[in-house]
């Protein structure tokens, strides 16, 4: 319930202070160099000309700049010691206009005073927009309130973010530090929110805090007496009051005491700058030190101007870590005070302010469609029969997970669709297959309408062992327990017995690439394989540069190893494990076939792009687009290319499958191919760099070639893999490369299994039978295993073989702790 709390707060702030921080955000770093701007475009004002003429005393400086204001008293003059830059004024203020008197900077060397420095007024403009964002009154006036209000907001946000995405493994720095660009969508949008929010939190508690010493006195108070044990005191004001007897304001004379601070300071200074008294007393001399940090590191000299004695040294190296800090916090809020690196870093972290406020939008809005009623939500009707067997089942808070099972159903032709609710122990005994789509809803619950469900008939494992069942789960990494109902729902039926047809599939949001995974795995269920996709992709174009058939006279099917580049030279980046997916083209004959029995109205770039009709003399209305076709990566990023293990499929109907008889033959050699790769978190390899166990057959390969690949290029070796094929003579796919590795230590041991062959006659899973000893003693060892290939037959039998070996308990917990990953179609 707090995590509750805190997220929709965290929400309502954004969506309420989140444009005005990035107003805040975006003015506090364009002030960050302010003073370098302004005197890098004023060339002749801020800088002079280099010249040989001495500068003038600061009196004579003092009385000129007074001359030409017609006698407007002078209240301080800052002397620079670089004779390059000019020195500056400030007059005090006329009556009735403002509270500040004009500033100018001044010629050191004839006392002309040269103006404000180009871009004072834009800048003026944005520290009022940074301030109280411009808003009438000023300080005084609404704009202060909200600005106040918004600073607040950002501390809430930081703490609250910390705690909203604290990951369940806090010294992992992986999950704190780590971004995954690979993402898209939502993903992305939570990635860049959280984990650069988690880069610079510490930045924005600084500004925030720090910020606010501005808005409240009552904060300024605190903090001052929190840090020094004092608080300030209004001073009443010296000098002349509307004539009413006061005497009129002086300008002391400092023929006696600059010298008196040159001889004090040795003339060793960046600064200096002369607060001139309005009554008779000591003048104050603010002193830059030499290579100072920031603007406030300064020594405070007070001297008799009468007679040149130095009165008071009040020195920055004296000054208590409080005193520093509450004398200086406008270098402390813009970082200045940690040097230059401090002010790079405040201004980097104050431009990434509008990130967080157009993701944090974006998250919102897609917040917002994800809790669209199931009624206002497309569903696809196309269904196959047969699938009585089969039962789908939906456990939903908004709809989400409904409309996800209903899909899920018309794809497989299937009007078994129940609410888990309803699904008790004479449904499940009529059906041998069950797919389950659960939403967990807040901090890790089951929706509303199966909490008596979940707390009751879940108390107790189902009789499942006749069950294969599957698991998509949908939930939202905002929240610790990620998907934890569809967990819960997988170890209840997993404990009654059942089998899992392939490993769960999480869906975090509207996850597109999670929803196609789950696409995929129906059509190897019987879905239809041109069913449309259900989220489509943006693809990126990659060019076919080597196709390669590897075994030839092969009594399966052709298997070709396909390389592929990007078309524009910059190769992205993944991980050995991910998928590459494929929009494939049709069969070019076929579709010039139905060019020349439809005539010339028809278009064929959309026939070549398009589902085509079973019937090639039916009409050509409404096609929708070709789906794409999945892949495991058998490559890794520094190769440069993508390559592929794709087996040439036929059709009942003599023509090829769709991405295969377009990879493997139709599209030729230097053509385009559309592709994207998506991440399969699932399947990469388990972090510390373990020995791995990897299991496979046919064209399964790919996707243990990358892991080994990756694992050389690591400098990581002693891998096992197994491998099944048909014949040893023609189903040997990359023998001499498998063949290197052993030989440079990449693998230590290579079983192979041709189920063809009557010397071998046996499966991959009975290698691993054979094997159980010592495959049971790598895994006590902190061996990781990793399957990839065919979900009918192989994948199910190297399960069992592995829970013969091991036993269930210790392989479900390695898949808990990611040391047993599969990748199965």
């Amino acid at each position: 319930m707090t995590r509750r709390v805190f997220f929709q707060i965290h929400w309502f702030l954004g969506i309420t202070a989140g444009l005005v921080l990035a107003v805040m955000g975006v003015t506090g770093a364009m002030l960050s160099f302010e003073d370098e701007i302004m005197a890098a475009i004023s060339p002749g004002i801020v800088t002079l000309t280099p010249g040989t003429a001495a500068p003038l005393a600061p009196d004579a400086i003092i009385a000129r700049a007074s001359a030409q204001r017609d006698g407007l008293r002078v209240a301080s003059l800052t002397v620079e010691h670089d004779p390059a830059r000019a020195w500056r004024v400030q007059f005090d203020p006329v009556k009735g206009k403002g509270r500040r008197g004009e500033r100018s900077y001044v010629d050191p060397r004839d006392g002309r005073l040269l103006g404000a420095a180009n871009g004072s007024g834009f800048f003026r403009t944005v520290t009022d927009l940074h301030r109280w964002l411009a808003l009438p009154g000023g300080g005084n006036g609404i704009g202060r309130q909200i600005t106040a209000f918004s600073a607040i907001a950002l501390i809430f946000f930081a703490l609250s973010g910390l705690y909203l995405r604290w990951p369940r493994r806090a010294l992992d720095w992986r999950a704190w530090l780590v971004l995954d660009l690979r993402k898209s969508g939502r993903n992305l949008y939570r990635a860049l929110h959280a984990v650069i929010g988690g880069w610079i939190v510490l930045f924005y508690l600084l500004s925030a805090t720090t910020g606010l010493w501005w808005s409240y006195d009552w904060y300024r108070q605190g903090v001052l007496y929190t840090l020094t044990g004092k608080t300030s005191r209004s001073e009443e004001p010296r000098g002349e009051r509307d004539g009413r007897g006061k005497k009129p304001a002086i300008t002391p004379s400092l023929a006696r005491a600059w010298p008196a601070l040159t001889q004090a300071t040795g003339g060793h200074f960046e600064s200096v700058t002369i607060n001139l008294p309005k009554a008779p007393g000591p003048v104050g001399f603010r002193v830059l030190l030499p290579d100072a940090r920031h603007e406030r590191m300064t020594d405070m000299v007070d001297i008799d101007p009468e007679n040149g004695r130095v009165l008071k040294v009040t020195r920055y190296a004296d000054k208590s870590v409080g005193e520093v800090i509450t004398t200086s916090m406008l270098e402390v809020h813009r970082g200045a005070i940690f040097g230059m690196p401090g002010r790079l870093f405040l201004f980097v972290t104050s431009l990434t302010m509008p990130l967080f406020t157009i993701t944090g939008f974006l998250l919102y809005f897609a917040r917002r469609r994800r809790k669209r009623p199931i009624d206002d939500l497309p569903v696809e009707t196309a269904a196959t029969a047969g699938a009585s067997d089969l039962l789908v089942a939906y456990a939903s808070q908004t709809g989400g997970a409904e409309r996800l099972a209903r899909q899920t159903a018309a794809a497989l032709g299937t009007s078994r669709i129940l609410p888990l609710a309803s699904v008790d122990t004479d449904q499940l005994a009529q059906v041998d297959r069950a797919l389950f789509v659960i939403s967990t809803y807040g901090e890790g619950e089951p929706p509303d309408r199966v909490r008596r469900y979940a707390r009751q008939d879940m108390a107790q494992p189902p009789a499942a062992g006749h069950l294969h069942y599957a698991v998509l789960a949908l939930g939202d990494r905002e929240y610790t327990d990620f998907c934890a109902f569809g967990h819960q729902v997988d170890h209840w039926l997993h404990a009654g017995g059942g089998q899992r047809l392939f490993d769960m599939i999480e869906v975090d949001g509207e996850d597109a690439d999670a929803h196609r995974q789950w696409q995929q795995q129906l059509a190897a269920l019987g879905a239809r394989p041109d069913t449309p996709d259900w989220a489509p992709a943006d693809y990126a174009k990659w060019r076919l540069v080597d196709r390669r058939l590897l075994n030839p006279g092969s009594a399966g099917g052709p298997a070709y190893l396909v390389a592929l580049e990007p078309s524009d030279g910059v190769t992205p980046d993944w991980e050995a494990g991910d998928i590459a997916e494929i929009l494939p083209r049709n069969d070019p004959q076929r579709v010039a076939a139905l060019c020349t029995r439809h005539g010339q109205t028809v278009d064929v770039e959309q026939l070549a792009t398009s589902i085509l009709p079973s019937d090639d003399n039916a009409a050509l209305a409404d096609l929708r687009p070709l789906p794409h076709r999945e892949y495991s990566v058998a490559s890794i990023a520094s190769d440069g290319r993508i390559e592929l293990l794709v087996r040439q499929v036929r059709r009942d109907d003599g023509w090829l499958g769709l991405g295969s008889g377009w990879l493997t033959r139709h599209a030729p050699i230097g053509s385009e191919i559309d592709l994207r790769v998506h991440a399969n978190p699932g399947f990469h390899a388990p972090t510390g760099d373990p020995r791995l166990i990897l299991i496979g057959n046919g064209t399964g390969l790919a996707g243990l070639r990358g892991h080994l690949r990756q694992a050389a290029a690591r400098g990581v070796g002693g891998h096992w893999l197994f491998l099944g094929e048909r014949n040893a003579a023609h189903d040997s796919f990359l023998d001499d490369e498998l063949n290197q590795m052993l030989a440079d230590g990449t693998l230590s041991h290579l079983d192979r299994a041709f189920s063809r062959d009557s010397a071998c006659g046996r499966y991959v899973q009975h290698l691993v039978e054979a094997q159980a000893k010592t495959v049971r003693l790598w895994v006590e060892e902190g061996a990781a295993i990793l399957v990839c290939g065919s979900l009918e037959g192989m994948a199910p039998a190297v399960d069992a073989a592995l829970r013969a070996a091991l036993g269930d308990d210790r392989l479900e917990a390695m898949a808990e702790a990611g040391l047993y990953r599969r990748d199965i179609y």
